[in-house]
Parts: C-alpha cells; sequence; structure tokens
C-alpha cells in the first residue's frame, strides 16, 4: 500500500519496496559440503548473486565438520580475476570453556588477527574432527560492489576443539581494495570440509 495524501499519491509501494531498506533476508544460494576442498559463492555462477542488488551479505555455516583434526576453518574475498587474496586487516579474539570445566578464558589473538595480508581470514582454531564436533556461525559482508570504499566484514561462530574445548570466536576486518567483492571461499587449513552446510543471503 502507497502513502496517499487528498486523493493524490506521494509515494507507490513498489518505491517503498525497491528504495527503503527492510531488514528481510533473502535466501540466495544453500552449499553442501561431501568431502570438499572448498564451498565457494562466486557472483554469476550457480545462480549466486553478490553484487549491488544487496547491501549486505550474510553468510551462515551449519556444522561444518573437518575431515582433519585440529584444523582452522577460514574464508577469503576474489576482488577480480580467478584469485581468493583480497588484501586484508582484522582483529581476532575468543572466549573458551573446558568440557571438564577445567579452565576458562576471554583473550585477544594477535596470531590470528591480519594486516594487510593476501591469505586467508581464520574464523576458528583447531576445530575437532570427533564425530560429535563441528563449527557453527556466521559472517557479514558489507556492500562488496561498492568500488568507493574498502569492504567490511565481521564474524562470530561457536566451535569444538579438537581438545573437548567450546571456543566462541569473534572476527573483524576490511578488505582493503575498492575493486568489488566477487566471490567468497571457505576451506579448512589442512583436508576437505568432511560435512556441513553454507547458507548465504542479501540483506536490504
Amino acid at each position: 500500500m502507497g502513502v496517499i495524501s487528498n486523493g493524490t499519491t506521494l509515494l507507490d509501494a513498489g518505491a517503498i519496496d525497491s528504495g527503503v531498506a527492510t531488514g528481510a533476508m533473502t535466501l540466495i544460494k544453500t552449499l553442501t559440503a561431501s568431502s570438499s576442498t572448498n564451498l565457494s559463492f562466486v557472483d554469476g555462477a550457480s545462480s549466486v548473486v553478490l553484487d549491488n542488488t544487496y547491501k549486505e551479505y550474510v553468510f551462515k555455516y551449519i556444522n561444518i565438520h573437518p575431515a582433519n583434526d585440529d584444523v582452522n576453518f577460514s574464508v577469503n574475498f576474489r576482488d577480480g580475476g580467478s584469485a581468493y587474496d583480497a588484501t586484508k586487516t582484522s582483529t581476532y579474539f575468543r572466549s573458551n570453556h573446558h568440557e571438564d570445566n577445567s579452565a576458562t578464558s576471554l583473550a585477544y589473538d594477535g596470531s590470528l588477527d591480519l594486516a594487510q595480508v593476501t591469505g586467508v581470514q581464520g574464523l576458528t582454531e583447531n576445530s575437532g574432527n570427533d564425530a560429535d564436533q563441528s563449527t557453527s556461525g556466521y559472517i557479514h559482508l558489507f556492500d562488496p560492489s561498492n568500488t568507493t570504499f574498502v569492504k567490511h566484514y565481521r564474524s562470530e561462530n561457536n566451535t569444538t576443539l579438537g581438545g573437548n574445548i567450546s571456543v566462541n570466536n569473534f572476527v573483524a576486518g576490511y578488505c582493503n581494495v575498492t575493486a568489488a567483492i566477487d566471490g567468497v571461499q571457505f576451506s579448512f587449513s589442512a583436508g576437505a570440509i568432511a560435512s556441513g552446510t553454507i547458507k548465504m543471503y542479501g540483506i536490504k
């Protein structure tokens, strides 16, 4: 329904839908791992939309299970070409709690932040591959098609370490490029993604 005053349409419903941020999440693509080297979302490939259709994209990873034990789950971004090597600067901190209640901690981890690095952005560390261990969380990517500003991202997840420790990881940073980000790729530091699902959403 539009906005009408004295019988004159001031703003129609279509204009509202197309021009005003609503916060609604639209599912764009779901990828399911099965001993996969990586899971990649590339603009224009396999019905993936990663352009100015949305100002914010969210990737939810659900029960990501590694083939190898004690490996890091990570993400990287493509800024044109074929390589996932966008330059990144970021922060990384975490809280943890041991399953046997023997220890807890909250700490910044300078070994997992990035300073103008083209390699992967770690989202977890030492993820376990026991039958009951996995990683779940999300990462937000803001305005990836913008060619004026850097591309910000932030992530939160929970993972079970190989040593039976619950770890809540927080990552935030930016791709220090003005080129559009047109691809997002998830992988482990070693071995395959044995199973799990990643869902890509657009937010208006």
